[in-house]
């Protein structure tokens, strides 16, 4: 893994998603821009279009898409652990802890694990990587809501908010299609391929405006473990388990890119809600985007080699 490699890797992979990601964040600093107007648009509109399009093209078999989607679950599941663990080893108080494990449980595998994976690896990695933001995106609905809402939300309430999620219903969708062996009528199709290849511009600007109602927070011990989780042990639990679950190829480097992706900007929507220590989860997304790029570069490198 050369010096030169990875410089290239960098170049032609990350530096276009921050450069549209820096544009996003210099808008929201000089214009009076919302982003929960434009995150709505992406949640309701372009994200369902993008996976519905990936799966409707895609040639993942009903095995393939249980094997990946229980790579998903199990990477959470690990990673909710391991930072329980540590968060304890480093005496975190409750509310730090919990911060703690949503931000290093759920990356941010829509608005920025997508586009990195389409650009690094092209289509047929990326509807592996749907299929993990589609799961995670229902965990953090469920498992995620539960963890922020420290008991006020009961587990049937963050169940019926699965319904409100509309990739949701475009992946079920997909799969009926599949199935039944449908195809769409010409114009429905161009008009999904388009809005599905809009979709991804969006998300990056989307994040770079979200990045730039960051906070700050002096809590650095959780902040540090919190990044340090994300960043470095979930690509070496992603890829310590590829393979009891199979994942080669474009499967593991779809899948294993989703695992190291800094914490979910969403996160500090359900921090904010139930008051999650704020500050601390924006600064933990913040500072997981900023330093990505150093442990993403040589992942990708390995990821892309023979």
């Amino acid at each position: 893994m050369t010096l030169s490699a990875l410089l290239t890797t960098f170049a032609n992979n990350l530096l276009p998603i921050l450069l549209i990601g820096g544009a996003g964040f210099l808008i929201g600093k000089t214009l009076v821009v919302d982003p929960r107007t434009l995150g709505r648009v992406v949640f309701y509109l372009f994200s369902p279009l993008l996976v519905f399009n990936l799966l409707l093209n895609s040639k993942l078999n009903l095995h393939t898409a249980i094997l990946t989607m229980g790579f998903t679950a199990a990477v959470i599941a690990v990673m909710g652990i391991l930072s329980f663990l540590l968060g304890k080893l480093f005496q975190l108080e409750r509310p730090l802890l919990l911060a703690v494990i949503l931000t290093a449980s759920f990356g941010n595998t829509g608005n920025y694990g997508l586009p990195l994976v389409k650009l690094a690896f092209g289509d047929e990695a990326l509807a592996y990587a749907s299929l993990y933001f589609v799961t995670t995106t229902i965990l953090f609905n469920t498992v995620g809501v539960v963890i922020a809402s420290l008991g006020r939300m009961d587990l049937k309430s963050a169940l019926l908010g699965l319904f409100k999620v509309p990739t949701v219903y475009g992946v079920l969708l997909a799969a009926l299609l599949n199935v039944m062996d449908v195809n769409l009528s010409a114009p429905l199709r161009s008009a999904v391929e388009i809005a599905a290849n809009g979709s991804i511009p969006v998300m990056l600007v989307l994040l770079g405006l979200e990045l730039a109602r960051v906070e700050w927070s002096h809590s650095f011990r959780a902040l540090g473990l919190s990044a340090f989780i994300r960043l470095v042990a979930a690509p070496v639990v992603g890829l310590l388990l590829a393979t009891p679950f199979g994942l080669s190829g474009a499967a593991k480097q779809g899948t294993v890119i989703q695992t190291s992706m800094p914490a979910a900007v969403a996160t500090t929507v359900l921090a904010s809600e139930y008051r999650l220590e704020p500050p601390l989860v924006t600064a933990i997304v913040f500072a997981g985007t900023i330093l990505s790029p150093f442990t993403l570069t040589p992942l990708l490198v390995y990821l892309g080699s023979p």
